[in-house]
């Protein structure tokens, strides 16, 4: 049930999220080489996406002899070239997502990448009959569970587009970390005696029903 622009940013996405899987591994085998040369050069830890922290790998491994430092050079090249690659896809994304749903990047906690995560994961929101039927198809609606003395809690289901489920994850996520609506809720639910994962599936089905209603 693919439009044009959810089709196009679920293909942007997923290539990017490839590009970055690459560079990760590519990292890793970075740092394993950068270790062996010498453990005093290590970047700061998650550092090497950044062109500052790339450049002075660079500078130090520049004039180091020997087939180790040869496949760092190269690795690090590649990492290069992935950043670039990857920063180039997310402005696209960006400015494909802010034509497609400027709505969607006006809700607090919500940037251009999972914008267009719900966008491309969705797939035609108006296939969906009802918000409810959106949240059960991301995951998000909680299932009760009647036994015992825990009528009127919910739990966890692994069923669903865990895609679309992470998305609203980091959404509500964000959400309690920020002063506003969903923080306020969030804490409502756990003064009414639930516990925090079950006041973040909350959370979590009434941004399903904010998302699908955007």
């Amino acid at each position: 049930a693919h439009d044009e622009a959810s089709r196009e940013l679920k293909l942007l996405v997923d290539r990017r999220e490839s590009l970055v899987r690459q560079r990760t591994s590519t990292i890793n085998s970075l740092l394993w080489r950068v270790h062996e040369l010498d453990p005093g050069w290590a970047p700061p830890p998650r550092s090497l996406d950044v062109a500052k922290q790339q450049q002075l790998l660079m500078n130090t491994l520049a004039d180091m002899a020997g087939i180790v430092a040869e496949l760092a050079r190269d690795e690090l090249a590649d990492v290069i070239e992935l950043t670039g690659r990857i920063n180039q896809l997310q402005r696209r994304i960006a400015g494909l997502v802010a034509e497609a749903a400027p709505s969607l990047l006006a809700m607090p906690g919500v940037g251009a990448l999972t914008a267009a995560k719900l966008v491309g994961e969705s797939a035609g929101i108006t296939r969906f009959k009802s918000e409810a039927a959106f949240a059960r198809h991301a995951g998000i609606a909680p299932i009760p569970v009647w036994s015992g003395n825990t009528a009127g809690r919910v739990r966890l289901t692994r069923s669903g587009n865990r895609q679309l489920n992470a998305a609203i994850h980091r959404i509500a996520v964000t959400q309690i970390r920020l002063d506003g609506l969903g923080k306020t809720y969030y804490e409502k639910k756990k003064a009414e005696g639930m516990s925090t994962p079950e006041a973040l599936r909350c959370l979590k089905r009434r941004l399903a029903r904010v998302v699908f209603n955007t």
